[in-house]
């Protein structure tokens, strides 16, 4: 499966945190209702059968929907649901080892903070980087930023899509124009909001706007 810029405009990566009593079904189905183009499912503290059910679970809703679905670092559950990809840091799977072990055909992402980082996953085999933190994020205590003119020199220095994360909000994302990115990946911009289809359906818009050449 290729991995087209277009896929990439709006990103979705799910926490169960701001479920508030609800199922992450409803949730993503509501993201995906807003227009979410693409799907990373990110879960740190579920067991491994929880994890497989839920995985097969919104598969199945992404695929009714015609987008692309990811796992988010564990490799063996996406090989068990038939995933669209992963995703991986830098720390945790050399895009090579991923590759080999999922096959030609699925997507592989990868986080990257510098330029050297974005050429060494590309030689690799990453099909598009996810870049950042380029604001200020509480989903990942541990990220650091990466300025404007890095994201802007990344996006030039490879020939993969780039999409930024981290932080970025409806009121934000605009700052990002003029850096190359072919789109953006959130949580709570879309998941913490209060009307959910509302929120991506907006965010999708102002997304196509910036990346558009006038």
């Amino acid at each position: 499966m290729n991995c087209a810029e277009q896929d990439l405009l709006l990103y979705a990566v799910t926490d169960r945190h701001w479920l508030h009593g609800r199922t992450l079904h409803e949730v993503v189905k509501e993201s995906l209702d807003g227009g979410v183009t693409f799907l990373q499912l990110r879960e740190k503290d579920l067991d491994e059968a929880r994890f497989l059910d839920e995985a097969k679970d919104i598969k199945t809703l992404c695929h009714a929907y015609g987008v692309p679905f990811l796992i988010n670092d564990n490799v063996d559950i996406a090989l068990a649901v038939d995933a669209d990809g992963v995703h991986v840091g830098q720390s945790d799977m050399e895009a090579g080892d991923v590759r080999a072990k999922l096959g030609p055909d699925k997507i592989i992402g990868v986080s990257a903070q510098t330029v050297a980082q974005a050429l060494q996953a590309e030689a690799h085999g990453a099909d598009y980087l996810g870049v950042g933190a380029v604001f200020p994020t509480g989903s990942k205590a541990d990220a650091k930023e990466v300025e404007w003119d890095v994201l802007r020199d990344i996006c030039q220095a490879v020939s993969i899509p780039v999409v930024a994360i981290g932080g970025i909000t409806q009121e934000n994302v605009t700052e990002l124009a003029g850096t190359g990115i072919c789109g953006v990946a959130v949580i709570s911009a879309i998941y913490a909001q209060e009307d959910i289809p509302a929120a991506a359906k907006n965010l999708k818009n102002t997304v196509k706007e910036m990346i558009t050449p006038q």
